[in-house]
């Protein structure tokens, strides 16, 4: 099931930081995901895509008792698994210090330092959203041209994850893509729930 707020990332642009009236829009969202039915039944965990919104989405966490995943979390995870010189690319300005911040964070709880690597693909987002995808994706390739000595590549945004095939054929590096590392970490999850309703200690 999918819910959309669309003026979301405009609003958040035009405020220029997360306020109180922004995170209790994700607490209502959160709300109504959580309550909805689908032909699978009731919702069993939500899945947030717009990277910007971290803290507004930790409060829908707080708020569920249901899983609720970020959608960098899990590409997060795994990239710190791979190393600590980490490459973070975005398209949404908003989203870079957010995420930057998030790495960091998940990190340092792991006893880790991470040396991140900021990459803004400038031009990106527009020609996504002018529907010319082989020029998004050839605005990431530009921004990634000079990259080295990393052991990950982080594609810190959903809207990205359409990049990973053109920018595999010019690095060797593993690219991550916050939709196939959040939809792994679901599919591990729900086994693991569906294991221990098998198998209960």
């Amino acid at each position: 099931m999918d819910v959309l707020d669309a003026s979301l990332s405009s609003d958040l642009t035009a405020r220029g930081s997360l306020d109180d009236s922004i995170i209790e829009r994700f607490l209502r969202l959160g709300d109504y995901a959580a309550s909805s039915k689908g032909e699978g039944g009731q919702a069993q965990a939500i899945l947030f895509t717009c990277s910007a919104f971290g803290p507004a989405i930790d409060a829908v966490k707080a708020a569920q008792n249901i899983p609720v995943l970020r959608p960098n979390e899990a590409a997060f995870q795994e990239a710190l698994s791979l190393g600590t010189r980490l490459a973070l690319v975005v398209s949404f300005p908003p989203s870079l210090p957010a995420l930057t911040a998030e790495l960091r964070e998940m990190a340092a709880k792991q006893g880790k330092t991470v040396e991140i690597t900021p990459i803004l693909a400038e031009g990106a987002l527009a020609a996504l959203k002018a529907a010319d995808s082989e020029a998004h994706d050839q605005a990431v390739l530009a921004a990634c041209a000079d990259l080295k000595d990393v052991d990950a590549i982080i594609l810190g945004q959903f809207s990205l994850a359409r990049a990973e095939t053109a920018l595999s054929q010019v690095t060797q590096c593993p690219i991550l893509t916050t939709p196939d590392c959040a939809v792994l970490a679901l599919r591990s999850l729900f086994d693991e729930q569906a294991h221990s309703m098998r198998f209960p200690k």
